[in-house]
């Protein structure tokens, strides 16, 4: 007796690669959310990263999406996928920025440092204090501070589009059941990225960390840039290091 047609909605589709391992079950799945894939990666279409670049990103996010789903969690894949591929799309651009603007040295601190809180928080069973962390990285506290702001300012480098209104070619279409709000990534996935720390801090002290410890201005050319004196830009780095040590502590 011959079986009936394979049901292909998206839940059927889950339900049998999860089931069975059915391979052309999880090509189905891929191939009919790649246009959102590719859509997501034409939101930073922007930047100075290739399209094709972006897109590529975007697609390997939408693979490691369908293979980490799963249906009894009870939500729409949907819900899942976009900001999976928001964040994969956002940490490459970040890194790619962390590479151009970051000096070496400074890399190299934040990976001791991040090493080194690793480390203690196995070894404390809780997050270290700045001065923990000083005494095992054989840094200043200073330095820390130095190291923990900049991947701060690091992981909230902004990545907004530009005005809607701009004149660019149509992105591809996508299933009107996919589609999302444009104010959705900035909701969702800077929640799961930026630090509490930062956040907590006013729009001017992330300004202006952003472009000391991301972009590797002297505080000559930040003050240049914000509009302040460099002796109240010193003054304001100083006391938002202080806070984020409040903060860490």
């Amino acid at each position: 007796m011959a079986s009936g047609p394979l049901d292909d909605t998206v839940d059927a589709l889950f339900s049998r690669w999860h089931a069975t391992r059915d391979p052309s079950a999880r090509a189905a799945l891929i191939e009919r959310h790649l246009p959102l894939a590719r859509s997501l990666a034409r939101r930073y279409r922007y930047t100075p990263q290739p399209l094709e670049d972006l897109e590529q990103v975007a697609s390997l996010a939408l693979v490691k999406a369908v293979d980490r789903f799963d249906p009894a969690w009870g939500s729409a894949f949907a819900a899942y996928a976009i900001p999976t591929i928001l964040g994969e799309l956002k940490h490459h651009m970040r890194d790619e920025s962390w590479a151009l603007h970051v000096p070496r040295a400074l890399k190299e601190r934040v990976l001791i440092v991040e090493r080194a809180e690793r480390l203690l928080s196995v070894r404390l069973g809780h997050a270290p204090t700045v001065q923990q962390l000083a005494v095992e990285a054989g840094m200043s506290g200073e330095q820390i501070l130095e190291a923990l702001a900049a991947r701060v300012a690091h992981d909230a480098l902004p990545l907004e589009p530009p005005d809607a209104s701009s004149s660019d070619p149509e992105p591809p279409a996508v299933d009107p059941a996919l589609a999302i709000p444009d104010d959705f990534p900035d909701t969702v996935v800077d929640r799961l990225l930026v630090s509490n720390a930062l956040q907590r801090l006013p729009e001017r002290e992330r300004t202006i960390l952003r472009l000391r410890f991301t972009e590797g201005l002297t505080q000559t050319e930040i003050a240049e840039r914000v509009g302040l004196s460099q002796m109240y830009v010193s003054r304001l780095l100083r006391a938002t290091l202080e806070r984020l040590r409040a903060d860490i502590e």
